[in-house]
């Protein structure tokens, strides 16, 4: 099947995008995946910032790059929000910031009562399109197999459609015929 799911369409998007020695954010590090994933894309020299309001998120991530033998030269990881971007990025790092991916919902594994909101995801885009160059790309995997999950969904689409097409590039991306909820890709590419 060449249509990819969700998670390999994600990444096929980053891998187009991120170079050795770029600037990344992990919006929602989870258990690490998509650490990782950025880790080996930006190289030794990049600079991965990840965050997840968990500790368990940050502790998982951590030991995942530890048993992957992956050290950069630079990383943060925090418990803080992902909605604190401008807080947590430099402003020396914003012409090098090239893409940030969010996989929206609950940790995988973790307490399903905790999810990402609108609320916090919406602020975080907003502060990452102000700061992010030309050319780069934010990848959000929305999950909305939960209630909180459905509004997310709901308001991403809302304020994503509505973003200037001259100044963005709005993608939607869903398998439309499966059961379960699939979840959706939005990708966003400030022009």
């Amino acid at each position: 099947m060449i249509l990819k799911n969700a998670l390999n369409f994600s990444h096929a998007l980053l891998q187009q995008k991120v170079q050795p020695g770029n600037a990344v954010i992990d919006a929602t590090i989870g258990n690490g995946h998509d650490t990782l994933f950025l880790a080996n894309l930006v190289g030794r020299k990049g600079h991965i910032i990840g965050c997840d309001i968990q500790a368990d998120a940050v502790n998982h991530t951590k030991q995942r790059l530890i048993d992957a033998n992956i050290t950069l030269a630079s990383l943060t990881l925090t418990d803080k929000g992902h909605h604190h971007i401008t807080d947590l990025v430099p402003s020396a790092l914003h012409h090098k910031l090239t893409a940030a991916i969010f996989n929206l919902g609950y940790l995988p594994g973790g307490n399903k009562e905790i999810t990402t909101t609108s609320e916090t995801t919406l602020a975080a885009i907003e502060q990452l399109l102000k700061i992010m160059p030309t050319g780069g790309l934010i990848v959000l995997t929305v999950y909305d197999g939960h209630n909180e999950g459905k509004v997310e969904r709901r308001d991403l689409y809302a304020f994503t459609n509505q973003l200037p097409q001259d100044k963005y590039a709005v993608l939607n991306y869903q398998f439309t015929n499966q059961k379960n909820n699939p979840p959706m890709v939005i990708a966003i590419e400030i022009k």
